[in-house]
């Protein structure tokens, strides 16, 4: 009863005018970034935050949710289309998913991937309303010491998964570690790491860093490559044409979908996990399972079908250990908190209990969510198909501006913008230098909140620091991450972990 009373409460909050015209707007925005390439989720979150300050903090949670799982759908547009993912995790839709569209089948691997997406939404969110309040009742039990061994544990998974070197990786974690101690120490009153700028007095905001990294730096990225004429496939998808999938290929694409949203849901939950492995994973198992296993790459739906099930399964229970526990499992998730943080709510277990509309609002807003996304993918087709013929030098100018205004609203100081060039610049070199920036700023969200966990359990234990080993869920915690990290050095699982990535 409990249960239903709660997704009561939830559909009261998500259907009222305002969250239903927000979560459209989150859908649709979604949508657009995920069609559009070279954008990328990161990017487009990061861009809006500043224009969430003025929106109640559920409302705010539900639009820029939308926009996250939004872009999981509309990355297959692309993918199908012109051979390029609007997203990273529709790099693997591209390799069937395109050479269907080359056979004339464009309109069906739209299909598939717009139903497998739906199914895959609506059970992932049955599943984070099912296991958050167990997961809550769990994340009560832990004390300092735990939550800073399960911070550890999280950082670790993050470098695991991580895409290039495991040491590149941890290079980035400590580096974020590093910028999130910018400022005063509230507890002593001593400056670090400022070098005399009162700028940097009360720190770097979650924004300006987010919009540096991952705006600035995506922005200089693509703008340095040349637009060429490429292969599409677009005039091919017209009016109802969509609507056609034949007995056949519906057959090889349910169990697909259903083996997808299994390992999206799984592999969304964990630390490091998301939509990008979780289609990776996907698509490795439906080639394996396959009695044809040649026909992948050549235009097989299921290998269109599973990959996209499992993007947007991972996309949305990765919101699980968010909500729960207050770690982010991958990047959009650390924008996620940061999101929080700005309305001045402290991620973690106590979110469900302070704040129930919120917790359940969101849940709820996901059903109505992708109920919108199958109306937003599947008849306006059409109109997603004209906007990939935008040109990227005319979309560049407008995201600096809304870069510029966003980051200035966060103090209505100069200083802010300035710091946003640095670490646009800064982002641009990490990337050339194969530098992967989700670590940094997953280091920047949990360092703080390590070190203050890190300080309580010392205080606690009276400056003991054997109280990581001798509590057991502490110690079971630091030993899988350390196990996590070993398992790097052997030579065969490194040269699996490069050749996977």
């Amino acid at each position: 009863m409990d249960f239903l009373h709660n997704l009561e409460l939830g559909f009261s909050v998500a259907l009222t005018l305002k969250n239903i015209l927000y979560c459209f707007t989150g859908t649709l925005i979604g949508t657009l970034v995920g069609v559009l390439p070279g954008i990328g989720t990161p990017t487009a979150i990061a861009l809006l935050l500043p224009f969430t300050y003025g929106l109640e903090p559920t409302t705010a949670l539900i639009m820029l949710a939308g926009i996250y799982y939004g872009a999981q759908y509309g990355c297959s547009t692309t993918s199908i289309l012109i051979n390029i993912p609007g997203e990273p995790s529709g790099v693997v839709t591209v390799l069937d998913g395109y050479q269907m569209a080359r056979q004339g089948r464009a309109g069906e691997a739209l299909m598939v991937s717009a139903l497998g997406s739906f199914f895959a939404g609506c059970v992932a969110t049955i599943l984070i309303a099912a296991f958050g309040p167990p997961l809550v009742n769990i994340a009560f039990k832990f004390g300092p010491a735990e939550y800073f061994s399960l911070m550890v544990l999280g950082l670790i998974a993050a470098v695991v998964l991580a895409r290039g070197s495991v040491i590149k990786a941890i290079g980035m974690v400590i580096l974020g570690i590093l910028f999130g101690l910018v400022g005063t120490d509230m507890k002593t009153g001593t400056q670090r790491f400022t070098f005399g700028l009162v700028e940097l007095f009360d720190g770097i905001d979650f924004v300006v860093i987010a919009m540096g990294i991952l705006g600035i730096a995506e922005l200089i990225s693509n703008l340095e490559e040349a637009e060429e004429n490429r292969e599409s496939f677009a005039k091919s998808v017209k009016g109802l044409g969509i609507w056609r999938l034949s007995r056949g290929d519906f057959r090889r694409a349910w169990p697909a979908s259903v083996r997808g949203t299994a390992i999206g849901s799984a592999l969304g939950i964990l630390p490091g996990g998301g939509a990008l492995i979780s289609s990776f994973a996907s698509y490795a198992v439906e080639k394996k399972l396959s009695r044809e296993p040649e026909r992948f790459g050549r235009g097989a739906i299921e290998g269109v079908a599973g990959p996209e099930s499992a993007n947007n399964a991972g996309a949305q229970t990765s919101f699980i250990p968010m909500l729960t526990m207050g770690i982010p499992s991958n990047v959009v998730m650390a924008l996620m908190i940061g999101a929080l943080m700005i309305h001045n709510i402290q991620p973690g277990p106590q979110v469900m209990t302070k704040n129930p509309a919120l917790f359940w609002g969101l849940i709820a807003s996901m059903w109505v969510g992708n109920f919108m996304l199958v109306v937003l993918n599947l008849p306006l087709i059409g109109i997603w198909i004209k906007l990939l013929t935008v040109k990227y030098r005319l979309l560049s100018p407008a995201i600096l501006a809304v870069c510029s205004i966003g980051v200035y609203t966060v103090s209505n100081s100069s200083a802010c913008v300035l710091l946003m060039a640095f670490f646009g610049v800064l982002g641009y070199i990490l990337v050339k230098l194969n530098f992967e920036p989700a670590p940094l700023l997953l280091g920047f969200i949990l360092g703080p909140m390590m070190e203050d966990n890190l300080r309580r359990a010392m205080t606690i234990s009276r400056g003991d620091p054997t109280v990581f080993v001798t509590r057991p869920l502490s110690m079971a915690l630091l030993a899988v991450a350390l196990l996590l990290l070993a398992a790097m050095l052997v030579p065969s699982i490194a040269r699996r972990r490069e050749k996977t990535f």
